[in-house]
């Protein structure tokens, strides 16, 4: 049975009738309000296929090849290398600082005395012995005998001199024996070397009253050293009723594993007792 198709000539020339109508309403701006109403979700459509337009080309053209890649990151390496450098750097140049604003409280705090200021060159790996070389000598009117402090106390006398170095006897070795006192009571006695690196204060009177946390300081007794140098701090007290004298383990402030730069006080001239010995008298 064959199907009848209708007449659809009508509908066409409506169709161009309607077209031919909006067309002229149109240029006239009849049909302004309506288009303004219409472009709204046409415009954010639009603007949805343009942002998946732009995405889609930066997804293919962000793209590098396995050379690129290898390029970018070494040049990332080479930057992280170039930055880790340069933090190393502050570092060091912080740490020189903090050493050197000690130095400079010393020198504040001890207008009177002539400092000239060394780095430690080399370290005596013999613990009984505990010394070090610094790069000043002779030259620099270093002399033996001159104490050498940093800004948290002494750490020891020069022992040896050279035209342009000098040997350092620290405190903590156990040859040194410092005339020293508390800072709060003005308790004398000697502070000496341990094997262990430790410091300890003896020959302390019985009774003498030394308490935990009291500066030790240069005495300047016996004319070795100039007084009220930093030493150390008693961290524990010894004493008992059948002993004459009394002793205190004293912790110096000073880290001689870390010391690079010190003070040699040159100022400062050993006295010689020896001349005021008793002579015996001639029979």
């Amino acid at each position: 049975m064959r199907r009848r198709s209708g007449n659809r000539t009508p509908l066409i020339l409506v169709t161009l009738a309607v077209c031919l109508t909006l067309i002229v309403l149109s240029g006239g701006g009849a049909l302004r309000p309506l288009e303004g109403i219409l472009a709204v979700p046409l415009n954010a459509l639009a603007g949805l296929f343009s942002g998946a337009g732009r995405a889609v080309n930066d997804l293919t053209t962000g793209q590098r090849t396995p050379e690129e890649q290898l390029i970018y990151v070494a040049d990332l390496e080479s930057q992280l290398a170039r930055i880790t450098s340069e933090v190393v750097a502050l570092r060091e140049i912080g740490g020189d600082y903090q050493r050197l604003a000690d130095l400079v409280t010393y020198v504040s705090q001890n207008e009177s005395q002539e400092v000239v200021a060394a780095d430690v060159i080399s370290r005596d790996t013999i613990n009984s012995l505990r010394t070090l070389v610094v790069s000043r000598g002779a030259r620099d009117g270093v002399r033996v005998g001159m104490p050498v402090v940093t800004g948290q106390g002494l750490v020891g006398r020069v022992i040896n001199v050279s035209a342009n170095a000098a040997r350092v006897q620290l405190i903590i070795s156990e040859f040194s024996s410092i005339s020293a006192r508390t800072q709060t009571n003005r308790v004398e006695g000697a502070v000496i070397g341990l094997a262990s690196g430790a410091l300890r204060i003896t020959l302390l009177p019985q009774g003498a009253q030394v308490q935990v946390g009291d500066l030790v300081l240069t005495s300047g007794l016996g004319g070795n050293l100039p007084p009220d140098i930093v030493i150390g701090q008693v961290t524990s007290t010894r004493q008992f009723e059948s002993d004459i004298e009394q002793s205190a383990e004293v912790r110096s402030l000073v880290d001689f594993d870390r010391l690079e730069i010190v003070l040699v006080v040159t100022s400062f001239e050993e006295v010689d007792l020896s001349v005021f010995d008793p002579t015996p008298i001639a029979p």
